[in-house]
């Protein structure tokens, strides 16, 4: 099996590409900055194979699923948001995640349903348990992050309905500060309680590591049996609903 990771180079991406590529999986990386990507390539070797790209741009979705034809798909892109409280947002920082996390999980979903991806495909996507509990300093996040679970929920029924031998599965990580998005959005949310970012990040624990991630996303590829939704913590993966 071959599988493409987009988003990575940093946090959750990186972690993914890392555990494929450990378990033997050649991965094609996908991330805008470049840099990040030949990091890993050269931690990992050629078993990774760096495209720097913007991953919203559906016309690469395609081509990369046309050529590559993956076995597996981790969708992880996504802009850091704005952390802000709703009346210090613009409009233009609201909707960031729309435009890249929303946007980038929509071209590659529609890519693996038209393209299509060989049969037996499995398609990750991360989406956030912000999509459950929302997330008020940081706009449009949730909302987008919660797209992103409907529209994996829309490509399972559809790939169903036109029988298409493929999986779709979303993933829901807790908030974490073992990232670099999660650390920013740890020491907002203090700043908003009045807390230091270490008392606020202790009321996390068990803390989730990208590694719990990467984990969770190889059982997923490995058991065709595995549900459709996971939330993911410091203490595991359990089934969503």
């Amino acid at each position: 099996m071959n599988a493409v990771v987009t988003g990575a180079g940093r946090g959750f991406g990186r972690a993914v590409a890392t555990a494929l590529v450990t378990a033997g999986t050649e991965v094609v990386g996908i991330a805008r900055t470049a840099a990040d990507l030949e990091s890993l390539h050269h931690e990992l070797g050629d078993a990774f194979v760096p495209l720097p790209a913007d991953a919203t741009d559906e016309a690469v979705a395609e081509q990369v699923v046309a050529d590559r034809k993956p076995g597996l798909l981790v969708l992880n892109a996504g802009a850091t948001p704005h952390l802000a409280g709703l009346a210090d947002q613009t409009w233009d920082a609201f909707r960031a995640p729309w435009e890249t996390d929303v946007h980038h999980a929509f071209a590659w979903l529609r890519a693996a349903l038209r393209v299509p991806m060989s049969p037996g495909g499995v398609v990750v996507a991360v989406s956030s348990g912000a999509a459950l509990a929302g997330s008020p300093l940081s706009g449009g996040y949730a909302g987008a992050k919660a797209t992103i679970r409907f529209l994996t929920g829309y490509a399972r029924d559809e790939a169903q309905r036109a029988g298409l031998d493929l999986r779709f599965h979303a993933l829901l990580p807790q908030l974490t500060p073992r990232t670099g998005l999660g650390a920013l959005a740890v020491e907002g949310y203090a700043a908003r309680q009045g807390v230091d970012p270490a008392t606020f990040a202790a009321g996390l624990e068990p803390v989730l590591a990208p590694e719990q991630i990467a984990a969770t996303v190889l059982a997923i590829a490995g058991d065709p049996g595995a549900a459709a939704e996971y939330r993911v913590g410091g203490a595991g993966a359990s089934v969503l609903g």
